[in-house]
């Protein structure tokens, strides 16, 4: 279970975006929403995977 940002930076004008989806719980693949302050923008992210990708297998 994963838990997103509360807030993040909002790429088009470096306001401060709120968190829209309040329900939880969050999972990998999931999507939330964030609004901005300042340009109204709307941000829809997707969480990543909690756990890093597997390392490719090397052949000799």
């Amino acid at each position: 279970m994963l838990t997103p940002e509360p807030n993040i930076v909002c790429v088009d004008c470096g306001g401060r975006c709120h968190l829209l989806t309040i329900e939880g719980p969050w999972y990998p693949g999931d999507i939330v929403a964030y609004r901005c302050e300042d340009c109204r923008d709307r941000w829809d992210l997707v969480l990543p995977d909690d756990e890093p990708d597997e390392p490719e297998a090397e052949f000799s």
